[in-house]
């Protein structure tokens, strides 16, 4: 018989390459364009094409191009760590809430109905606004809004361990219910997590740019994409692609993680399935 190698699908690996792509431009962006925040008010507004300028400047003659590449940093970073904070916190309080139930598990679902229960862009925004805005505030306030489907994700998850006989015998042999959950039940919740963390970074990333969009998030003259968005917005006469670019890179990048987050599921899910 002939063995064939497992290949990566197409769709997969185009997201994973422009995801290398942005992660090169969000850890040495400072290297690769070093001139992005540069302005020079007497080139002002120049359209794509110009000499120096592939994609043309904006309203303070930086770099379109470089703008975008540095810009990768505070468009990546938030939405990574908005997702990684807020499984952290879903996935103790997820855990605790399906493994011991009662009273715990009420609280837990209380909490959670609460702030699903808020709008959370607008939220986001209200807090933000009596904080005095700032991009470290909005990505500490999207954790925190993030976390309850995080929370009945995992909840939901571990639910459904509990029912099954390895859990049965560990507590039969005197196991703790901390060491449980965490050598037994977390690793067969994996692809679970690690798809809804990939999810979550998409969202985040949509979410996080509108902030920044609405001058919640980076503030201005920042390199990012929202508020490049934002900044772009009294230019599309005299040069689109000021707000054409981060606009594009926005929607690739978001649907690159959704597409490479669902091959992820499904490899991960086959592998704890044949354990």
């Amino acid at each position: 018989m002939r063995t064939t190698r497992s290949r990566w699908p197409l769709a997969p690996a185009l997201s994973a390459l422009l995801l290398v792509a942005a992660a090169l431009c969000a850890a040495a962006g400072t290297l690769i364009a070093p001139h992005a925040l540069d302005q020079n008010l007497y080139t002002g507004v120049v359209g794509a094409g110009v000499d120096g300028h592939l994609l043309g400047t904006d309203q303070l003659g930086r770099d379109i191009l470089q703008l975008s590449v540095a810009g990768a940093r505070s468009a990546l970073v938030g939405p990574v760590l908005v997702a990684c904070g807020s499984m952290l916190l879903g996935a103790w309080l997820g855990m605790i809430a399906g493994y011991h139930g009662g009273v715990l598990d009420a609280l837990v679902g209380r909490y959670t109905d609460l702030v699903l229960a808020l709008p959370a862009v607008l939220l986001a925004v209200v807090v933000a606004g009596l904080l005095g805005g700032g991009y470290w505030v909005t990505v500490a306030v999207l954790t925190v809004l993030f976390s309850p489907s995080d929370v009945r994700l995992v909840r939901a998850a571990v639910l459904e361990q509990t029912t099954r006989p390895y859990i049965d015998s560990a507590r039969l042999l005197g196991i703790r219910p901390g060491r449980i959950m965490i050598r037994h039940i977390l690793p067969n919740i994996v692809p679970t997590v690690v798809a809804n963390v990939l999810l979550n970074v998409a969202f985040a990333l949509v979410a996080l740019s509108s902030l920044s969009y609405l001058g919640l998030g980076a503030p201005p003259g920042a390199p990012d994409w929202g508020r490049q968005l934002a900044d772009g917005r009294d230019l599309l006469g005299d040069n689109p692609l000021a707000s054409i670019v981060p606009g594009v890179l926005i929607i690739l990048t978001a649907t690159a993680v959704n597409l490479l987050g669902d091959w992820v599921f499904e490899r991960l899910d086959r592998t704890v399935a044949v354990r």
